[in-house]
């Protein structure tokens, strides 16, 4: 399977995941069937929480993020895509241990995703990389205030926002830590 056809295709699966449990949710459950990471609840929903939205208003705005910045990162490379979604989780477990409020959604991972195209054209100094994310920085820099507690809007997860990036952050230099020299 070519790169470009996974850059694509896998991105869109992924999404289908969280629509599929919110159409569930709503029909059966009333839009009371959440799978938040919460604190003292189970590790699990460190994984079910990128899954779980809070109504299909909070599951488009991420799925607008979500898979372009997917793309972009895929288009790179598959085991990068893979290095940020394992970073994401990673920096998740310190927030669900000890962050007082739940939270779901997609956004650390969106924020993670980022983070990782930010920093990797900087850290490769290659032409595509550079270009990769300098252009992130034009079209998705305006969503970099959210890190921020006091500048990120009232109920949303600036914390998971902030781990997400630093998940990202930490994917990139990893991933240009073992690439052989150039």
């Amino acid at each position: 399977m070519s790169k470009l056809s996974t850059a694509l295709w896998l991105p869109l699966l992924l999404i289908a995941i969280p629509w599929v449990q919110e159409v569930i949710d709503q029909l059966v459950f009333g839009g009371t069937w959440n799978l938040p990471m919460t604190p003292g609840g189970s590790i699990a929903g460190v994984l079910t929480a990128p899954f779980s939205h809070g109504g299909f208003g909070h599951l488009l705005s991420n799925t607008l993020w979500f898979v372009p910045l997917s793309i972009l990162v895929l288009v790179k490379s598959r085991r990068d895509y893979l290095a940020v979604w394992i970073g994401v989780l990673v920096m998740a477990i310190p927030v669900w241990l000890l962050w007082p409020r739940g939270s779901h959604g997609l956004s650390g991972v969106i924020y993670g995703l980022l983070g990782y195209l930010l920093l990797i054209g900087w850290l490769e100094k290659r032409p595509f990389p550079v270009l990769l994310s300098l252009g992130c920085l034009l079209a998705y820099g305006g969503m970099l205030p959210t890190l921020v507690p006091f500048l990120s809007p009232a109920g949303v997860s600036w914390i998971g926002h902030a781990s997400g990036f630093a998940g990202g952050v930490l994917a990139a230099l990893a991933i240009h830590r073992e690439a052989p020299a150039r």
